[in-house]
């Protein structure tokens, strides 16, 4: 899900370094001071997960835990992938400084929608949270990869089969996501239910 450098047309990183920004000030104005070790713990959570690629017919494919990540953190998810990614970029050369506004906003632009449509919800009716998470991990997945494959399809024609193979190869990914996702919201539901429902 790395858009690497070279890739995408000055505008398409223009527009995603600009939602990539506000979205960034927005978390940094609701992150208190004593979520800051959730936010690193989560933020290091991601940057190991998306290390681990599995291979997936002639490519790879790793976790992203957008979906865990936007439940909990809410707005903050934009300040927590910018660190990850900026991170990821500069010791492993993973996507690239001129495409981090992208690719923060490919992850972090997902995770807030998650936590606006589910959390509501998942609040309401807690019985439904293991489920209600993996759905929403699952879904996560799904537009991130949609937002991807967008962004490769309008940069031009030779990128369109690569924009649809984006789809197709994370489908196997947004079940395996939903899942440990559950599992995850499932641990923290007995150990720390208050991470959970805490107000974000």
């Amino acid at each position: 899900m790395h858009i690497s450098e070279g890739i995408l047309s000055p505008p398409l990183l223009l527009a995603g370094g600009v939602v990539s920004l506000v979205g960034v000030a927005w978390g940094l104005r609701r992150l208190e001071p004593q979520r800051i070790p959730e936010t690193a713990l989560l933020t290091a959570a991601f940057f190991l997960a998306s290390l681990v690629h599995l291979p997936l017919g002639p490519s790879s494919v790793h976790l992203l835990l957008n979906g865990l990540v936007g439940l909990i953190l809410g707005p903050v998810a934009f300040p927590s992938f910018l660190v990850a990614l900026f991170l990821q970029a500069v010791l492993f050369q993973f996507g690239g400084l001129t495409t981090l506004g992208v690719n923060t906003m490919n992850m972090a632009l997902p995770a807030l929608l998650v936590y606006l449509l589910f959390r509501p919800f998942l609040r309401r009716f807690p019985r439904f949270l293991v489920l209600g998470a993996a759905v929403a991990g699952a879904v996560a997945i799904f537009l991130t990869g949609l937002l991807v494959a967008l962004e490769l399809a309008l940069s031009g024609e030779s990128f369109v089969v690569a924009a649809k193979m984006v789809v197709w190869a994370h489908v196997p990914v947004m079940l395996l996501e939903g899942l440990v996702t559950g599992i995850i919201v499932g641990f923290l539901r007995k150990v720390r239910p208050e991470i959970l429902f805490k107000e974000v």
